[in-house]
């Protein structure tokens, strides 16, 4: 594990982003643990955040010409991005959407930069892949080409019991991209143990992984 990653899950843990207990999924599975990263809402918390994402766009080495904040929680996270990515010298323009489209001043649905060539995604989290596919709707109709969606958790599950694949999996085959985590669920596995966490937290998150997890990424 990276230094930026292992950062990462403990800034998670601080602002308690990354949650332990029982937690009741949209899929109706309970989960031993929950990321929320609508919890990291403080000036240094954001700072931080964007240096990680940052830090795992370079590592990837992923080519693209645009970032893409779709509405609402990309926005924030992919200005964030854009700016960390700037100091480190990678200045790249970047572009959000709105959920409904104005109907005065410059009008439409999408604001900054251009929406063209190459564009990384900024988000969260893919939990059904529902919100991803919305957004190559929108960039397809640009006449752009996504390069890869960033995300913050790779939670490493089946997407539904019908399929051994998980939602990232099956976007990354529908559309030829890669989906690049700033961490997986192994990874937040291998901080708890070099942090001496409690064996019954452990278990049951490890337990959770063998019944609904998948075998690799990618």
């Amino acid at each position: 594990m990276q230094q930026y990653q292992r950062d990462f899950i403990q800034l998670a843990l601080e602002h308690d982003v990354l949650c332990f207990g029982d937690f009741t999924l949209k899929s109706g599975r309970q989960s031993p643990y929950f990321f929320n990263a609508g919890r990291f809402h403080s000036g240094a918390a954001l700072a931080a955040l964007g240096n990680a994402y940052a830090e795992a766009i370079l590592a990837s080495g992923v080519e693209f010409d645009v970032i893409f904040g779709p509405a609402y929680k990309g926005i924030p996270l992919g200005a964030v991005t854009a700016v960390a990515l700037a100091q480190k010298g990678v200045d790249k323009p970047f572009c959000y959407n709105r959920k409904e489209a104005k109907d005065h001043g410059e009008g439409g649905t999408l604001v900054g930069a251009p929406l063209k060539g190459k564009v990384l995604i900024i988000d969260d989290v893919i939990t059904a892949g529902t919100a991803v596919r919305e957004v190559m709707q929108i960039i397809q109709s640009e006449g752009a080409q996504p390069a890869g969606v960033v995300i913050g958790l790779n939670r490493q599950e089946k997407a539904n019991d019908d399929t051994d694949l998980s939602a990232i999996q099956l976007v990354e085959q529908e559309y030829s991209i890669p989906v690049i985590g700033i961490v997986e669920l192994d990874d937040i596995i291998s901080y708890l143990k070099s942090e001496a966490a409690s064996d019954e937290l452990l278990q049951r998150i490890i337990g959770y992984r063998k019944q609904y997890g998948v075998s690799s990424e990618g």
